[in-house]
């Protein structure tokens, strides 16, 4: 075998690993409703359904009662719809405007918190605590009936204002506000009219019952809490908490975490977020808890005690986040909302040094070209250009190596059975002749990070959700939905669903356009004179095809520029020394069965007869 073929069937069996340890680390999702079903769908019509309360322990809200139906007030903004319980404050009711359960622009909205009495009750509480000396009854729980002071419709323009007093000269006053996006800010007041000083502390909490249905468990993509303190990044999935120490005090299984200064903690699906971000600057405690009694996942914040004395009036302000993780919104709340490192809750992965740069200059070209598959077409140009040095010198010293193939010959001519001189004489003449031979592999080395880094981008960001490219290619996040079984719609049948059997063998339009760039990009040279390695060679575009056939239509629609893109490179630069490589020769020669080789596989060939 020359080299140049091993360089080549290296680079081959480099890439198959990588899509076999994707199929590992990816393992195709089961079929499912809608494309988001760890969502409850909602419309625009549906009325709340009654509504059930948390149980307060220690200011925390740890099992829920069912309640009665209570007042509800209304969220409308341009992103969100939804109401809020008068009966504990919570928020409980959200929808997402801009987004759709599936492509259909009249599906239902996407639904992301649920009240207790709803499928997945998912919802955010906030109040106060109990201090030294100070009665838990006298505060505000998840069964306090607050009152509308003013406003009753939430929006932007709309600020909300609910107050309740107790028996004690204590009267709590909650602001709520929201932007023209997904930020909630809370801002709760206690003012002392009574003639004793009151211990107690702010906190906030998100509770989810149950995990969500649906849900994807890839083992790269990270769902369930995600939070930061202190400039840590903190990730731990659902069943992560369900291993949790018990902790007396919190009466559940828990993790407390200090922050000094700065933070935000929540849940965070594939892509949608509910997170607290306490007061920045002050210290506060994250809580991270799993009720098995209940089967209740919970984040909260917790600010220090503080002691309300008799005429005077404390506040504490923490803000909500809850809608979709766009790329843009969240870096706006981390740079221009004073969240610290809030774009980290973007699930980014191990490669994060290129997915992070990747998705900007992909959301650049985006904005530039309005189409995302014209956009990762434009990346893969982009990313070809940056390696063009190193692909450059790599493709020359193949280039070379074909140069060298009749000196490499004569040499193994000359020297006979003696491997470790034929070794030693082979190193000596890549040495004068400055030829590395292992370069040929640089390519496909840093292809493959670049390759999990682009999937990643395309699996997670909500950017690529339900992106359209053209045609039929309405959602660059899911796979090509045409399908050789009614030969691309043409035929009066529906394609089988991904994933299944059937889509797998009968592929799409994507798939085979790939299989055939990398056919073609074979038939730059001749085939291997070796059997063994004519039969990897020629199945492994095919192999490729199939395997291809349920990934995301962005990244097959990257992987065949990529490879028009190298073609070209490597055309023009094996051209440039001398070289035209004959494509038509080589595809012909692959149709046509060598004598020889016929010979030696006959039935009839005498046998010993190999050499003279």
């Amino acid at each position: 075998m020359d080299d140049q073929n091993k360089n080549l069937l290296l680079a081959t069996v480099l890439s198959f690993l990588v899509i076999l340890g994707w199929f590992f680390f990816f393992p195709p999702a089961d079929p499912v409703t809608a494309p988001d079903a760890n969502l409850t769908a909602v419309t625009e019509t549906e009325a709340p359904a009654a509504t059930a309360a948390p149980a307060a322990t220690n200011g925390t809200t740890d099992v829920a009662e069912p309640l009665p139906e209570a007042p509800r007030l209304t969220v409308d903004t341009p992103r969100l719809a939804g109401s809020i319980s008068l009966l504990g404050g919570r928020i409980d009711d959200l929808s997402l405007k801009t987004y759709r359960e599936t492509l259909d622009p009249t599906s239902p909205m996407v639904r992301l918190l649920s009240p207790v009495g709803q499928d997945h009750p998912y919802y955010a509480v906030f109040g106060w605590g109990a201090g030294q000396g100070t009665d838990p009854a006298d505060l505000p729980n998840a069964k306090t009936q607050w009152t509308l002071a003013k406003g009753d419709t939430l929006s932007p323009e709309t600020p909300v204002t609910l107050t309740w007093t107790n028996s004690k000269g204590l009267t709590f006053t909650r602001d709520i506000s929201v932007d023209d996006r997904f930020m909630f800010t809370i801002t709760d007041s206690v003012a002392n009219t009574g003639a004793a000083a009151a211990s107690l502390f702010p906190y906030g909490i998100v509770a989810r019952h149950g995990k969500p249905a649906g849900l994807q468990g890839y083992y790269v993509l990270h769902e369930g809490i995600v939070g930061r303190t202190d400039g840590t990044l903190h990730e731990e999935k659902y069943k992560d908490l369900e291993d949790l120490p018990a902790v007396e005090r919190e009466g559940a299984q828990a993790q407390v975490l200090e922050a000094a200064k700065d933070g935000w903690i929540g849940f965070t699906d594939k892509y949608w977020m509910t997170t607290l971000i306490p007061e920045q600057g002050q210290p506060f405690t994250a809580v991270t808890k799993f009720v098995p009694s209940a089967e209740i996942y919970q984040t909260e914040t917790r600010h220090p005690v503080q002691t309300v004395a008799p005429g005077a009036t404390i506040t504490s302000t923490t803000r909500l986040f809850a809608g979709a993780k766009e790329w843009e919104t969240i870096r706006a709340y981390e740079k221009d909302a004073n969240v610290p490192g809030f774009i980290d809750s973007i699930d980014w992965g191990w490669f994060y040094f290129f997915t992070k740069p990747i998705f900007t200059v992909l959301h650049f070209l985006h904005g530039f070209l309005g189409n995302m598959g014209l956009s990762i077409i434009a990346l893969t140009f982009v990313l070809k250009l940056l390696v063009l040095p190193l692909a450059y010198k790599s493709y020359v010293s193949m280039a070379k190596m074909k140069e060298l193939q009749p000196e490499l010959e004569a040499l193994k001519e000359r020297v006979g059975e003696d491997k470790q001189k034929l070794q030693r004489e082979m190193m000596q003449l890549y040495k004068e002749k400055k030829v590395n031979p292992a370069a040929g592999c640089l390519p496909v080395l840093i292809q493959i990070p670049i390759f999990f880094s682009l999937y990643k981008v395309i699996f997670v960001t909500i950017e690529l959700r339900h992106a359209p490219f053209f045609g039929w290619l309405k959602d660059l996040s899911a796979p090509d939905p045409s399908s050789l079984y009614n030969f691309f719609g043409l035929l009066p049948w529906a394609p089988p669903p991904h994933p299944s059997l059937m889509a797998t063998i009968f592929i799409g339009v994507l798939p085979i356009l790939l299989g055939i760039t990398m056919w073609l990009q074979q038939k730059l040279n001749p085939a291997p004179a070796d059997p063994v390695q004519q039969q990897i060679f020629s199945y492994m575009p095919w192999i490729f095809m199939f395997m291809l056939g349920s990934f995301a239509s962005g990244l097959v629609v990257y992987w065949i520029t990529n490879n028009i893109i190298t073609f070209a490179q490597q055309y023009i630069i094996m051209r440039s020394h001398g070289h035209k490589p004959d494509i038509f020769g080589n595809i012909r020669s692959g149709f046509k069965k060598k004598p020889a080789a016929a010979a030696a596989n006959s039935p009839a060939a005498p046998k010993g007869k190999a050499k003279k």
